[in-house]
């Protein structure tokens, strides 16, 4: 089951590493638990994402075709820690 996003960001056209720094700063801001939708074109999204997620701590719970881009799901876990 799929989890709802509580926050959703829009990494469309961004370059490695943009759209891992500006989900980092997002789930700085987000409680713990809380899910966060990242958009992103960016092919390398596929490695740096759950890369970010296995060294911050977050929980990577998968991704999806999104249209053009591809939506990863990432549930927070540390919150302004992170």
């Amino acid at each position: 089951m799929t989890p709802t996003p509580d926050a959703e960001l829009d990494a469309i056209g961004l370059l490695c590493p943009l759209p891992v720094l500006r989900a980092r700063k997002r789930l700085q801001a987000m409680a713990p638990g809380t899910v966060l939708r990242v958009l992103a074109t960016d092919p390398a999204a596929l490695v740096d994402i759950p890369h970010f997620c296995a060294e911050s701590g977050h929980e990577y719970l998968g991704h999806s075709p999104a249209g053009a881009a591809t939506a990863y799901l990432i549930r927070c876990q540390n919150g302004a820690q992170g």
